[in-house]
């Protein structure tokens, strides 16, 4: 499998995803410039995190038109997995690939701290190696990590099972504890905390490589079946 990882000007977090990828689990890889305007080589898509233009305007809000990002839409409509970590996910829901919007934590200060994870959907191409329920540690680092939606979103998220990860004890006032979600397809995700910095005992958890792991068997089970 052929992943690419979308480096905007801001980005600080696309070496840790690239080096989960090639390093830890061991499939291609590419870091890819926002000026690109085509990622039809590519099998799988990661948006890191980090501070994408600056978090001029809002945090996501520029890079949502990057060239890059109209051959992500493409991708998306494809079927191929899209991640979208901490920077990533606020990209994503800029871009209206996921509903809902981020706002300032509810501490107003930056928090960067290993947090316990409730993997609420295990039937994604994204968890699938995980099981329902189960408790994970992932660090989050981020100040505008408050997930919000509205009443009918809400119960529409939850009525197709798209809150993927909740926090088990909630650190930035997200609404109803989401961590995650995905959008009604289920091939892309959004996330706050980061799992390419849990892929290895070395930095105080693993819990994260099954995230990339499960990808991987996915689309490697539909290869399969298509071929």
């Amino acid at each position: 499998m052929k992943f690419a990882v979308i480096v905007f000007p801001g980005s600080n977090c696309d070496i840790d995803m690239y080096h989960a990828i090639k390093d830890e689990l061991g499939e291609q890889v590419e870091y890819v410039w926002h000026d690109t305007e085509s990622l039809e080589e590519f099998d799988g898509i990661l948006l890191p995190g980090g501070f994408s233009y600056g978090d001029y305007l809002r945090t996501g809000a520029i890079a949502r038109f990057s060239n890059v990002m109209k051959a992500v839409v493409k991708a998306a409509e494809e079927g191929k997995p899209i991640l979208g970590v901490c920077n990533g996910f606020q990209i994503l829901l800029e871009a209206g690939l996921l509903p809902g919007a981020m706002r300032r934590n509810e501490s107003l200060s930056f928090i960067c701290k290993p947090v316990k994870l409730v993997v609420e959907n295990n039937q994604t191409m994204f968890t699938g190696e995980y099981d329902n329920g189960q408790t994970i540690t992932i660090p989050i680092a981020h100040g505008e990590g408050n997930y919000y939606c509205d009443e009918e979103t809400l119960k529409s998220l939850k009525m197709n099972h798209q809150i993927v990860f909740s926090y088990q004890e909630n650190p930035n006032g997200s609404l109803e504890n989401i961590a995650g979600i995905v959008n009604e397809k289920g091939n892309v995700l959004g996330m706050m905390p980061h799992p390419e910095r849990a892929v290895d005992h070395l930095l105080g958890t693993s819990d994260g490589l099954k995230m990339f792991q499960s990808i991987v068997k996915n689309w490697s089970e539909a290869y399969v079946v298509k071929a």
